[in-house]
């Protein structure tokens, strides 16, 4: 059983990449041994690379990192242990195949019900993703500006990169949050993936006391212009 590095890094409340360095410093002081570093996909579908950690080395970063979260760690690894308990092994070739079958028809079942909820389960993705946010666009209309405006001024004050994606602490704040769309081009029938940026409504509440805060006013209205991040492709 092992444990990755970016949910250390959640459970004592770390910048993954912090969590990375700390492992790598205590490796070359020989503490502990290199880990495995396997590559997963990040929210944003982003390839990134994590460590594998086992137990007796993760309370020894996590001793190193932060001495005040080792019982976070303890409850995480006895929920672990208790989860693989519960996966029995079988004993013997007829309670394998019995399991074999099991599994088997439940898969299947899995699977019928997948193909019959998937045109429902977009729908309330959708509807979900509008839900919890709101676009760009629409969040310039709330403040009574323009999207090109609040465009430089979210990128002035450091809240969203150049393409418009957020960074990620104000995502983990719940100021915004960035879901993905796919589109269609009718020219060529190719089907495309890009992120999109809303803006919670924790995130407007946000947007409106710095705006109080810094005293800014924005132009009532302003040119719509496409830029990634909104939607646009």
């Amino acid at each position: 059983m092992t444990m990755s590095s970016r949910e250390i890094a959640e459970l004592v409340e770390a910048r993954h990449d912090s969590v990375k360095r700390a492992i790598e410093r205590l490796v070359e002081r020989g503490v502990i041994q290199l880990p495995p570093l396997v590559e997963v996909k990040n929210h944003l579908s982003q390839t990134v690379q994590e460590y594998r950690i086992g137990k007796r080395d993760s309370y020894v970063i996590v001793a190193q990192l932060s001495p005040e979260f080792t019982a976070r760690l303890v409850d995480r690894w006895q929920e672990l242990e208790q989860e693989a308990a519960k996966r029995e092994i079988p004993k013997t070739l007829p309670d394998a195949l019995r399991l074999a079958a099991e599994l088997a028809e439940e898969t299947l079942l899995l699977e019928k019900q997948l193909a019959e909820q998937a045109p429902k389960a977009q729908f309330h993705d959708d509807v979900c993703s509008e839900l919890n946010g709101q676009t760009l666009q629409e969040t310039a209309k709330e403040l009574k500006t323009g999207r090109t405006r609040l465009c430089h001024f979210l990128r002035k004050h450091h809240l969203v990169m150049a393409n418009l994606l957020p960074y990620q602490r104000y995502i983990d704040q719940g100021f915004f949050r960035v879901v993905h769309r796919v589109r269609k081009l009718p020219s060529t029938g190719e089907t495309l993936s890009y992120p999109l940026t809303l803006v919670t409504g924790k995130g407007l509440t946000y947007l409106y006391q710095l705006l109080n805060k810094i005293s800014l006013e924005l132009p009532e209205h302003e040119e719509r212009r496409h830029e990634p991040g909104d939607g646009v492709v």
